[in-house]
């Protein structure tokens, strides 16, 4: 119930919010009224979402509380790398946004991850970015130093 509220909320700020009834023969039927957020206005939310932080994290729980093994791959990399300041959004909280990061992306699965608003994809490709070094070079882009550049120095 809490999700509904918040979603309505979210609508009625954003103003891109449709009052839609089912109607027969334009008669309103009694108890069938909802209201609802344009997908339009969950696409905006989301691009301004993924565009606030240099990296940004849909995924299943929280980084303290990671609810499935993929988004736990995903906190462990970024650990792993140095990387603490992120944004992390729980789709489990949010239908709107679980479905829409989805349509966004064009990605079926969370976790999904955005460096600079830019989608950069799931677990899988995540990790092969981690052991191919591409994601070393990648977090120096967005002016983040990889944790693993220094353990590097200190094992030699």
């Amino acid at each position: 119930m809490n999700n509904i509220i918040r979603t309505t909320a979210r609508c009625l700020r954003s103003s891109a919010w449709q009052y839609r009834t089912a109607q027969n023969n334009g008669e309103l039927l009694s108890g069938r009224a909802r209201l609802m957020c344009s997908s339009s206005a969950v696409q905006k939310n989301l691009e301004e979402i993924v565009k606030k932080d240099k990296v940004v994290v849909f995924m299943k729980g929280t980084p303290a509380q990671p609810m499935c093994g993929f988004s736990n791959a995903v906190v462990q990399i970024l650990r792993m790398h140095g990387v603490d300041g992120y944004a992390a959004y729980n789709v489990l909280d949010d239908q709107d946004i679980r479905q829409g990061i989805k349509n966004f992306s064009n990605w079926p699965t969370i976790p999904q991850v955005f460096f600079n608003g830019e989608f950069v994809g799931g677990c899988d490709i995540l990790l092969q970015m981690h052991q191919s070094g591409d994601l070393v070079e990648e977090l120096q882009k967005l002016g983040i130093r990889s944790a693993l550049l220094d353990q590097e120095k200190e094992s030699k």
